[in-house]
């Protein structure tokens, strides 16, 4: 399948090396809201929806995490960004991983947040993705938030539930269908940039082990592990992300 020209929101400094952020399953580039104010001082910033997502366009599925990584090389070839950083947490942190063993140089630094190299069983994923296609995105939602925050989240889970109802079937499922594929414990030790992993310690969906496994098979690489944070850690740890964000992308500037 060819790439896609996904919709993405460019901001912060033109001038400055350039940040792409890539969403979660089910969410689009808003999940990112907590971070921009702080790494637009700093960066320029790309926030996108991975293909099936918000305001991106919908291929027929399955997609492959390929294809996810092809979008990425097609958004920084269209912006003229020839080496970014690269932070993705969950599907994002799989296709960032990716990205970074098949093109190491267009990725300078790389973070991953809540995420794995391979998450099994296939035939779960295989499930939800036909559940998905019959009853549509929001028959997970509820579900799905459950897993995204602890039961200390004090924000609304109701913009979240939104977030991923609107999410088109076919999207959703066709990266369902990504993820049941994904086995990229090959590909890590090949991975050069230099990376964060970042997990919840609560995280039901990918729990620190999953980015243990990851930080283990690298060889420039290190891990942080939030209490009191789930799969979106980036929301309900937002300060926290940040500052571990800004660390590892700024090391120049320290």
């Amino acid at each position: 399948m060819s790439a896609v020209d996904v919709h993405a929101v460019v901001s912060g400094r033109p001038d400055a090396p350039a940040v792409v952020l890539s969403n979660s399953l089910g969410s689009t580039h808003r999940m990112w809201d907590h971070q921009v104010e702080a790494l637009a001082k700093h960066f320029r910033l790309i926030r996108y929806d991975t293909r099936g997502h918000g305001a991106s366009p919908v291929p027929a599925g399955p997609y492959s995490i390929d294809d996810l990584a092809d979008d990425v090389v097609a958004l920084l070839d269209r912006l003229g960004v020839p080496r970014a950083h690269v932070v993705g947490l969950s599907l994002g942190g799989m296709t960032a991983m990716r990205l970074a063993a098949r093109n190491p140089g267009r990725v300078d630094r790389l973070a991953v947040l809540c995420t794995a190299a391979h998450l099994p069983p296939r035939a779960a994923w295989l499930e939800r993705a036909a559940a998905v296609r019959e009853q549509g995105a929001a028959s997970m939602a509820e579900t799905v938030v459950r897993r995204w925050f602890t039961r200390h989240y004090d924000g609304d889970l109701g913009y979240w539930q939104s977030m991923i109802a609107a999410t088109p079937a076919v999207g959703y499922a066709a990266c369902c269908a990504a993820i049941a594929e994904l086995d990229l414990r090959d590909e890590l030790s090949s991975i050069s940039a230099p990376t964060l992993a970042i997990a919840g310690a609560d995280d039901p969906a990918t729990p620190p082990a999953k980015l243990q496994e990851i930080v283990a098979a690298m060889t420039d690489s290190r891990l942080v592990v939030l209490e009191h944070a789930a799969h979106l850690a980036n929301v309900e740890q937002s300060d926290a992300v940040t500052r571990a964000l800004l660390e590892h992308l700024n090391l120049e500037e320290r």
